[in-house]
């Protein structure tokens, strides 16, 4: 059964048993960094564990009664992945290691498609992970890197001028790891479709904040990671639509993922298998599927709504305080959960360190978006971000050890 209305954060907060710890100097530890990696419900740990205990095998593989029941949880994790995200089917999903995997995967697999003369297009606010891959494929190809710009409050310049006939492929952040901005994602696929491209859209900030439906996003590829929203480590997800899928080499090779195999040749499985070579990660999809189910059950909708309101405090409380500057939007508007800020006078690593000391985890230095950060006038920021578990009394926290940095650097 969906939750209705606001989230019984206490009620979610038991289910997290590393939410009860102490972390330095005998702290409640207020967990301010799920932008980096999400904390795992008891649902989820328990997933991992009962498939190690009762079904550990290797799945697609072997007819004894184990590597049945692991193969059913294989592939009952994708259908729970592709319903979560609006798959028309569960053969969209691609499993790979992590979100930055599944954008390497199609990286790569348009290598023979672009030549000099066509053009990449990506945008100034995105992660690392959506930069470089590309970055790579303009040498390999010879095509050329072309960006949408940040605005100075960190939300996005969408020219539609620099999406023309020789754009092939367009990568754009559903959500801003740094600014937490949420770009205009349908109107970028819209005008990138009407040009003739491709578009990828990296969802490891956004599948796991608010509700995703690939049919709305118009996008043809979706990346995300499994860490981020509630699963295990070691997991990723590439959703694809049928037919760009079909299109792709396979990016890695091995086991599993062929078709026939003569010592002259090998031909491959069409996807997702053609994507998923070696013994699958059972347990870690078990433990999304898990993930998957906790979150659904709350409702996406109510969970986008609980972290605007604790964005919303921490915009409020954080600008009242002198000599902190949002990095990016100072209002919800079109933002996520993520709030990253500087401290006149004191460097990011040091408030954060003297964070820590007071039991606030948040994260520190360029976030694996280093141009965005430059495009805003910055090296580095201090950043917090929020989830289903966080209270208003954690944003509360954040504001008094903000304070007692500046107190303790004497600015």
């Amino acid at each position: 059964m969906t939750v209705t209305g606001p989230l019984d954060v206490a009620a979610i907060r038991a289910d997290f048993p590393i939410l009860s710890r102490t972390v330095r100097n005998g702290k409640p530890l207020v967990y301010l960094d799920s932008g980096a990696t999400s904390q795992k419900p008891a649902a989820v740990l328990t997933a991992e564990r009962e498939y190690y205990e009762r079904h550990n095998a290797a799945a697609h593989r072997g007819t004894h009664l184990l590597g049945e029941e692991a193969t059913e949880i294989y592939e009952g994790a994708r259908g729970c992945v592709a319903a979560f995200v609006g798959a028309a089917s569960p053969d969209e999903i691609v499993f790979t290691k992590n979100a930055t995997e599944a954008i390497n995967l199609v990286a790569f697999g348009l290598t023979g498609s672009l030549g000099p003369g066509d053009e990449i297009l990506i945008t100034e606010i995105e992660h690392h992970a959506n930069l470089v891959p590309w970055q790579r494929l303009a040498l390999r190809t010879g095509a050329t890197l072309r960006w949408f710009r940040a605005l100075p409050d960190g939300r996005l310049d969408v020219d539609p001028s620099l999406v023309t006939g020789r754009t092939k492929i367009v990568a754009v952040t559903g959500q801003s790891n740094v600014t937490g901005v949420i770009p205009p994602v349908a109107e970028i696929a819209r005008l990138a479709h009407e040009a003739g491209a491709l578009v990828l859209v990296d969802g490891a900030q956004s599948v796991p904040h608010h509700p995703v439906d690939v049919t709305a996003l118009g996008a043809d590829f979706l990346a995300f990671s499994g860490h981020k929203m509630l699963g295990p480590l070691g997991l990723g997800v590439l959703w694809g639509r049928s037919d760009r899928l079909d299109a792709l080499p396979p990016f890695l090779t091995g086991g599993s993922m062929i078709e026939v195999v003569r010592m002259e040749e090998t031909t491959f499985l069409p996807p997702p298998a053609r994507f998923e070579p070696g013994v699958p990660p059972v347990a870690q999809a078990a433990g999304l599927a898990a993930a998957i189910d906790y979150l659904t059950a709350l409702g996406m909708d109510n969970v986008a709504a609980h972290e605007e309101s604790l964005t919303a405090h921490a915009l409020d409380a954080l600008q009242a305080i002198p000599g902190v500057r949002i990095i990016g939007p100072d209002t919800t508007k079109d933002r996520g959960g993520a709030v990253a800020f500087g401290v006149a006078g004191v460097h990011p690593h040091d408030v954060g360190q003297v964070l820590d000391e007071l039991g606030v985890a948040v994260r520190t230095g360029h976030h694996c978006a280093w141009p965005l950060h430059r495009a805003l006038g910055c090296q580095a920021s201090t950043r917090a971000s929020f989830y289903i578990y966080n209270t208003h009394d954690e944003i509360e926290a954040l504001a008094d050890a903000v304070r007692y940095a500046k107190q303790f650097f004497g600015v």
